[in-house]
């Protein structure tokens, strides 16, 4: 069981979607995540694409995010973020898509986004696909920051090809966060 590591929602236990379609981030790596990101979050617009059980979008609205859009196109991911957010209490803040993250993306309307996070799955190019799309999107502009969780051996150069420009990067054992933004044109 997940759970939520600080903030509001403290404790709480999260579930996830049986099978091996997600692979939930740890408790331990999101806190770290977190971490680094706890002076972005507070008062932050932010959207979970491939969301899977929702615990990074509710770890940010919990943390003092003002809204998440979560997006997953799997039935039982989205299953699971609809009752993670009603355990939580989130359900005033929380906006959730049960379609792939592209089209997601199409039907947000904010003004600007603040944070936006990204775990697709591994090898197969969907990262680079929704941030091509994301570029042209109103609600992004070069304040916006990307966080995309990746393999170890991915290539970052896939994407800073794309126009965005690696801020930072932190390693854990098995795989890592790219922190992005849009590249000044």
């Amino acid at each position: 069981m997940l759970r939520v590591i600080a903030g509001s929602a403290r404790k709480l236990l999260l579930k996830t979607p049986e099978g091996l379609d997600t692979r939930p981030t740890t408790d331990r790596i999101k806190e770290t995540l977190f971490n680094m990101l706890q002076l972005d979050v507070p008062g932050a617009v932010c959207i979970d694409f491939f969301a899977g059980s929702g615990s990074i979008g509710i770890e940010a609205l919990s943390r003092g995010a003002k809204k998440c859009y979560f997006a997953d196109n799997g039935k039982e991911a989205y299953k699971c973020i609809v009752e993670n957010v009603k355990h939580t209490h989130f359900e005033d803040k929380a906006v959730i898509f049960n379609q792939d993250s592209l089209r997601a993306s199409m039907q947000i309307s904010e003004p600007h986004v603040d944070i936006i996070f990204m775990d697709a799955p591994y090898g197969q190019g969907l990262e680079a696909d929704l941030l091509s799309n994301l570029k042209n999107m109103k609600y992004v502009d070069p304040e916006t920051l990307f966080v995309v969780e990746e393999s170890l051996d991915f290539n970052n150069e896939t994407l800073t090809d794309l126009g965005y420009t690696l801020e930072k990067e932190k390693k854990y054992k098995t795989n890592k966060h790219l922190f992005l933004k849009l590249s000044g044109e």
